[in-house]
């Protein structure tokens, strides 16, 4: 007997997608790794990031981390020192290695930003947001961004959602989240939204169960949308 084709994956057929949100880190860039390694430079002059610390990075806003190195080893700088000390530590290697778009990053916004109105709903500081944005010249294809500090607790909270569905003006069940770590499906999720997890960007092994539907690239995102 010949096997079957598998059924292509599809949206729910109620879904009435009408905005799209996207995270950056690990969605749109392949940065989990260099956001870890930026703190943990930010970080040397004091002391080591433990694998705990380094864990928690992943998927987290900037507010959370900062709370959970405070907490957890301690840090002799406020947030707003460490936020600078750590964007510093990305400049440096940002120049070192560019923005390392993942795969379909810039088509898949444009093509999603001519269809739908988008957000951008980061854990990375503005300035961290906007040089990525820039760098893969999409800043112009959102219509909102949030970023860490800019809502009242990070993810897997689900604020950043929330507030980013009530800025575009749409309800958070019309909206479709896309992202890559266990705290950001969470939090889209808890905000009532559909979530599109994509497998490129997750190279720390982040379980991506609680998603409506895992892809492995942005490259295959049109395709819901064409069969839902």
């Amino acid at each position: 007997m010949r096997a079957q084709p598998e059924s292509p994956l599809t949206l729910p057929a109620n879904s009435s997608v009408t905005a799209i949100c996207f995270d950056l880190d690990g969605t749109l860039v392949d940065s989990e790794g260099e956001a870890a390694d930026a703190t943990e430079l930010a970080l040397r002059p004091f002391r080591p990031l433990s694998s705990d610390e380094r864990e928690f990075v992943v998927g987290h806003g900037f507010v959370e981390i900062y709370k959970y190195i405070y907490s957890h080893g301690g840090l002799p700088l406020d947030l707003h020192q460490f936020e600078e000390a750590v964007f510093q530590a990305r400049l440096q290697l940002f120049a070192e290695h560019g923005a390392n778009e993942l795969p379909g990053a810039r088509t898949i916004v444009q093509w999603a930003a001519e269809r739908y109105p988008l957000a951008l709903v980061t854990g990375s500081t503005r300035r961290e947001a906007e040089l990525m944005l820039q760098s893969l010249g999409i800043s112009h294809c959102f219509r909102t961004t949030h970023c860490a500090g800019e809502y009242p607790v990070g993810k897997p909270a689900p604020d950043a959602y929330l507030q980013a569905a009530a800025a575009l003006g749409i309800p958070p069940e019309a909206c479709l989240a896309i992202e890559d770590s266990t705290a950001g499906i969470a939090a889209a999720r808890t905000a009532g939204m559909l979530c599109v997890a994509v497998r490129a960007g997750n190279r720390y092994g982040q379980d991506q169960s609680g998603a409506t539907l895992t892809i492995d690239s942005l490259l295959e995102l049109p395709a819901l949308f064409a069969q839902s």
